[in-house]
Order: C-alpha cells, then sequence, then structure tokens
C-alpha cells in the first residue's frame, strides 16, 4: 500500500478492494520510473547532469520501456511490472499514456529549464495528465469529457507540485518556472538561488499560483456530473492538493524556508468531506 506520507493514501481508501489494488500497481510502477531519474543523487546535478549519471538513468529507462513491453506482451521481470500486469486488461490501461509518461521523464534529462509555459505544460502533460488517463480507466467514467477533466487536474497537480519544490528542484540544477515569466517579473536565477521572497519574487510566485488555480477551476469545469462519484478519489486528490497551494498562498509565497505541507488529520477530513458528499451524490441511472 502506498505510504501513509504520500498525499495519494486517503484518495484510495475511498475505492473498493480491486480498484485500489490496482491503482496502486499503477502508483507504484510510475513512482519507480520517476525516481529512475529524480533519485540521481544531488552532487551529480551541481553544475549539470554529469555524463555518467545521464547515461545510468537513459539505461534505467531503456530498462523500464522493455519492462513496459514484457507487461503488455510477455512475462515481465521486476515487482513493480509483476503487480501492474494483472490490471491492464481488466482495466483496460493505455499503453500509450505509459510511454508518454517514459517519455515525459525522460525530459528531465534533456531540460532543465523551460523556455515558456507552453514548453512547460508539454512536460506537466507527460508526466502527470497520462497518469491521470490511466489511473481514469481504473476509477471508471461513463461520459467522455471526464478525459478533459483528467488532463486538466493533471496539469494543475504538476504546477502545484513545481511551485511547492522550488527549491530542492534549484538544488538539482533545474527551474521548472517558465524562463519568460522570471523575466516578465524581473527575478534573476540569482534571486531565486537567494531564497529571499523579495516583492519581485512574490509576485513571480502569485502568477503561477493562479495559473494553477485556473488548472484545477477549468478540472471542476470539465467534471460531468454523471461521473461524480465514480471519480471521488480524483477529486479527493486535487482537493489534498489544493490544499497544498492554499497553504503557500497564506504563506505569502515563501517556498524557500519550508516544503508546505498537509498534515495527516487534515487529509483524513478532506477525504472523509469529499467521500461524504460523493455519497449524496443521486446515482446515475443505468442506461437501458
Amino acid at each position: 500500500m502506498a505510504s501513509r506520507d504520500t498525499s495519494f493514501y486517503y484518495s484510495f481508501l475511498v475505492l473498493p478492494s480491486r480498484k485500489r489494488q490496482a491503482i496502486v500497481a499503477v502508483w507504484d510502477f510510475c513512482r519507480v520510473v520517476d525516481d529512475a531519474v529524480d533519485e540521481i543523487p544531488e552532487h551529480d546535478w551541481k553544475s549539470g547532469l554529469t555524463s555518467e549519471a545521464r547515461a545510468r538513468a537513459v539505461e534505467s529507462l531503456a530498462l523500464w520501456r522493455d519492462e513496459l513491453e514484457r507487461i503488455y506482451g510477455g512475462i515481465p521481470l521486476t515487482p513493480q511490472g509483476k503487480s501492474l500486469q494483472p490490471w491492464v486488461s481488466e482495466f483496460n490501461l493505455p499503453k500509450r499514456e505509459f510511454k508518454t509518461l517514459l517519455d515525459g521523464v525522460e525530459m528531465d534529462l534533456s531540460y532543465a529549464k523551460y523556455p515558456d509555459f507552453e514548453a512547460l505544460s508539454t512536460y506537466c502533460h507527460k508526466v502527470a495528465s497520462s497518469v491521470g488517463l490511466i489511473c481514469l480507466e481504473i476509477f471508471g467514467y461513463r461520459d467522455a469529457g471526464a478525459r478533459d477533466y483528467a488532463v486538466n487536474l493533471g496539469i494543475a497537480l504538476q504546477l502545484t507540485n513545481i511551485i511547492r519544490d522550488v527549491a530542492s528542484d534549484l538544488k538539482r540544477g533545474r527551474i521548472y518556472l517558465p524562463m519568460d515569466d522570471l523575466a516578465w517579473f524581473h527575478v534573476t536565477e540569482h534571486d531565486l538561488h537567494a531564497g529571499v521572497v523579495t516583492p519581485n519574487v512574490r509576485s513571480l510566485m502569485r502568477y503561477q499560483c493562479r495559473r494553477a488555480r485556473y488548472y484545477y477551476r477549468l478540472a471542476s469545469e470539465r467534471l460531468p456530473r454523471v461521473d461524480r462519484r465514480s471519480l471521488v478519489a480524483a477529486e479527493i486528490m486535487g482537493e489534498i492538493y489544493f490544499a497544498i497551494l492554499r497553504k503557500i498562498e497564506r504563506a505569502r509565497y515563501d517556498v524557500f524556508s519550508t516544503r508546505h505541507r498537509v498534515a495527516r488529520p487534515r487529509r483524513a477530513l478532506i477525504a472523509l468531506d469529499i467521500w461524504s458528499r460523493a455519497l449524496l451524490e443521486p446515482r446515475p441511472r443505468r442506461r437501458r
């Protein structure tokens, strides 16, 4: 089961047993793929990714691409692949979205900075919306509009991660905030490394939070009423991440002195509130 320290733990709990097992298997596979790059030691990023570290990460991602092929048409070799394979056919999990995730993770080996939001949104779609579209098949949905919901929620979650993790990403030589936004608000890379929330830095971060809010709102608008109950786990996930965003805003956009989190009791209350409201939603009528 996912760690209780993850923001996803409480959203998993509301799922029926088989769906919960499937989601955990997907989550574990996606997490280990992401770790192929994210677990590169910090010293290997100090002045740009070293060639040795890059080669190890490329090799690791190639192995996971091979494992994905085995999951869909052979015998998996890894614990993550073996756990995931049974659910592929049961829930018709889209192979193309796993490939998209791998492509997105690989972008971290080529891009330490993003010139504009158009480039960053492509990254967000690959590493986050792809996972949302996979999970959507497990949650179940009746209205095709749920796919737009998953895409926009994925971008919102990833933008929240980016805003929260500015300081830790800087230590790895990465700046996910669009460079043209930095220029617009007269913020330099040196300003970010200084870790001081100057008026310009605060304006920059306020703008990033408003953009994330826009995607949360867009996701909410795209959530089909007929699918509200089946997508309650995703709604819990979104509300917990939105709470992280609000904490950053209340801290006046200081993302340098602490890594903002939502305490476990608060996460549990959010999950209970969303789940309770979902139970009050009328069940959609079955088509005859």
